[in-house]
């Protein structure tokens, strides 16, 4: 018999009287990935799923709170069929030379000790695979056991996420342009647990139907982490039309960002969201300066998290590629904030100058506007 084997999170062991919510919020995760049809029982830091399939292997190990997922082979808790299952598995694989038995003995009532267990079974798969050999250091391949309720052999094993269950911290909105960083800060923070519902302003006919529609693709590929994604897409046209003719140009990118700011707040307000979520690397560019940061935040009342706010734009450029939304935020499709762009726009703005500006504008029926306008997209 086969069954996946689901390893999570050790911050999840460690919540004391709060463990049992995130561990279902996780089962919860994770029937919303492969289906509700499949069993899952949880064990002390595992979970067990009544299937060896690697396709949903692959499927779990985008679930937000598992470290890894192994295809495992259960049999008897007796030495030799834990070896048999063993030898079967290293011979099924091709050009291994070298192998290391690593025990874990959860079931403390198991009269063999965990090095004993290794040492047994390493001795039955050199007795029965020639030319093989022991290295504890670097082997080719390492077979895990694990003694429960029975015997866990494998030796075929992916690599999660890991983090905290998605919805499990509350929840967010995310500014989501068609750049690399965004996508990448939206992703940190549902690895943390948090909810997340995406804002794009569109500024139609400035910028294409396919500007819009690479936003949409990468609010899909971060719903293949998080299960689900709800987009707003802003008609933001009149409020940059408004800035242009009635502040100065070197102040647009730094009122236009208060504005986004702004209606993000209020779409958050209206979700029941308690934070906004940005992509900002400090120094990055002119709106993401100290000052202008400041300028940005002064009229916003929940927390902004920022959470590539200390790293460099290869790091962020790293991730990118790790989460799959590289080669989509890369495709040449302008923003609104990439087409009205002022030539020498201000890196220290003051906050009594910007807010002078602004009094030529009605910020309040601007910002209502262009909430009350969007459209909203289900992923």
């Amino acid at each position: 018999m086969k069954r996946l084997l689901v390893k999570y999170s050790s911050e999840i062991t460690l919540k004391g009287l709060n463990r049992r919510i995130f561990e279902d919020a996780l089962i919860r995760n994770i029937k919303v990935s492969i289906g509700k049809e499949h069993t899952i029982e949880k064990e002390s830091g595992r979970m067990f799923i009544y299937t060896a399939s690697s396709d949903l292997a692959q499927k779990l190990v985008k679930v937000f709170g598992i470290i890894s997922v192994a295809e495992a082979e259960v049999v008897e808790k007796e030495i030799q069929d834990i070896s048999r299952a063993a030898i079967e598995q290293l011979k099924s694989i091709v050009n291994v030379r070298t192998f290391k038995v690593e025990t874990k003995r959860a079931d403390k009532r198991f009269p063999i000790a965990s090095m004993d267990v290794s040492r047994l079974v390493g001795g039955e798969i050199l007795k029965n695979i020639e030319g093989i050999k022991v290295d504890v250091h670097k082997p080719d391949i390492i077979v895990n056991v694990e003694i429960r309720d029975k015997g866990y052999v494998y030796t075929k094993e992916y690599k999660g996420v890991g983090g905290l269950p998605y919805k499990s911290s509350g929840k967010g909105i995310l500014l989501l342009s068609g750049g690399i960083d965004s996508p990448v800060a939206g992703y940190m923070l549902a690895r943390r647990g948090m909810e997340l519902t995406a804002v794009y302003y569109h500024s139609h006919p400035y910028t294409s139907e396919r500007a819009k529609e690479k936003v949409i693709d990468l609010a899909k590929k971060l719903a293949e982490y998080t299960g689900s994604m709800k987009l707003y897409v802003v008609p933001f046209t009149r409020i940059q039309m408004e800035i242009m003719e009635k502040c100065r140009e070197d102040e647009l990118t730094i009122i236009m960002r208060r504005f986004m700011m702004s209606i993000a707040q209020e779409i958050a307000c209206r979700e029941n969201a308690l934070a906004l979520v940005t992509g900002e690397s400090l120094g990055q560019v002119a709106s993401q300066t100290l000052e202008s940061m400041y300028v940005t935040n002064s009229d916003i009342t929940m927390p902004v998290f920022r959470p590539l706010i200390g790293m460099d734009k290869v790091d962020i450029m790293d991730v990118s590629r790790k989460i799959g939304t590289y080669d989509t935020s890369i495709l040449p499709y302008e923003d609104c904030c990439t087409v009205f762009v002022p030539k020498h726009p201000k890196t220290k703005p003051k906050l009594k100058d910007i807010k002078n500006s602004e009094q030529k504008l009605s910020v309040e029926e601007l910002i209502k506007e262009a909430a009350d306008g969007a459209e909203i997209i289900l992923l």
